[in-house]
């Protein structure tokens, strides 16, 4: 992309960051109008504003879509093209997600410091203006030029800010003794903690089917046949992220943690499907992933036996580790795939 290019981009984002805001603000103070709200609880300006941000981001993300990459489908068969479309389907659905669980994230700690603040509805409409900008401009930026490793940050972006959301709400304050599922368990918003686990399975899912688009750019139809097993492997393994959500720890912990494990697993077999059908098997990715299976091995030794930490911590480093596997994976793809689009000469998707 050219300076001129680059430019017009910027331009693009900004003026439907604007465009963002008047909605937003419209819509934001249409729906708060009457009384004076809170910024956090129940009652307050959190969920309206919430609904209206991710309505207004998926929106952008989709018209951007539409506008910048529509053509990436043309000459596609019929399968390629449905597994493109489902797949940005999914990925604006959790910039949607996002967008709601960070403007939540964003009422509780302002209410944490401006305690007793009431929101007058204009006021509330700008705020919601202001968001729907942040969030408008960047879903649009992300449609324009969707990348598989921009999947990634997104994915554990939405993980984040649905766990921090569920922290702050928490009802019981010391579930971070035992571990993370502790806030799926009952609480009032148990349900933002366990929804953000099943959209989370679907982005992982989702991307997947972007590791097959960069692997079928580097290999062809030719591989089709172990490209579709990996993209097989994320889906399932983003399955068994959703079930952990589906299934929470108070009502059915045997289900709750056989997903949990089955996760471990699936993401350890793609792990090593990956990097064999990955051409030369780059050193970074090898060097990569030997870190981090040292990592998660002593990691594991700091809880059990040695009780540094209790579940909690060892679920944040083995998610940590798993980013930063996911993410010079990708950077690998990236640098290794083709930036325009490949349609596959089978009309239908068949293993050969």
């Amino acid at each position: 992309m050219n300076d001129v290019d680059a430019l017009r981009s910027e331009s693009s984002v900004t003026a439907a960051s604007w465009v963002c805001f008047i909605v937003g603000a419209l819509a934001g103070s249409a729906l708060l109008w009457g009384v004076a709200r809170p910024l956090a609880g129940e009652g307050s300006i959190g969920f309206p504003a919430a609904a209206v941000t991710a309505l207004v981001a998926a929106g952008a993300f989709a018209m951007s879509t539409v506008r910048f990459r529509g053509a990436e489908t043309a000459g596609m068969p019929p399968w390629q093209t449905a597994v493109s479309r489902v797949s940005d389907a999914a990925v604006a659905l959790a910039v949607a997600g996002v967008s709601a669980l960070a403007v939540l994230c964003a009422g509780e700690v302002l209410a944490i410091g401006l305690h007793g603040l009431e929101v007058p509805p204009l006021g509330g409409g700008l705020l919601t203006g202001i968001a729907s900008a942040a969030s408008g401009g960047f879903a649009y930026g992300l449609g324009m030029r969707l990348r598989t490793r921009e999947l990634v940050t997104l994915l554990f972006a939405f993980l984040i800010t649905g766990t921090l959301f569920s922290m702050l709400t928490a009802a019981d304050p010391w579930w971070w003794e035992r571990n993370f599922s502790q806030l799926g368990a009952g609480g009032q918003t148990s349900w933002a903690f366990n929804g953000t686990l099943v959209v989370g399975g679907l982005l992982l899912a989702t991307v997947g089917s972007y590791v097959g688009r960069d692997l079928h750019r580097i290999l062809g139809d030719d591989a089709l046949g172990r490209i579709g097993w990996i993209v097989v492997l994320f889906a399932l393994a983003g399955a068994a992220l959703a079930g952990v959500g589906l299934l929470p720890v108070h009502r059915a912990q045997l289900a709750h943690n056989v997903a949990a494990f089955a996760l471990l697993a699936l993401l350890g077999a793609l792990a090593v499907a990956t990097i064999r059908i990955i051409p030369g098997r780059p050193r970074a990715l090898a060097v990569t992933s030997a870190g981090v299976a040292v990592g998660l091995v002593v990691a594991v030794l700091l809880w059990r036996p040695l009780a540094i930490y209790s579940a909690t911590g060892l679920e944040a480093v083995a998610v940590g580790l798993a980013f930063v596997w996911l993410t010079t994976l990708l950077r690998t793809l990236a640098a290794l795939a083709p930036e325009g689009s490949r349609p596959s000469a089978r009309v239908r998707l068949a293993v050969r």
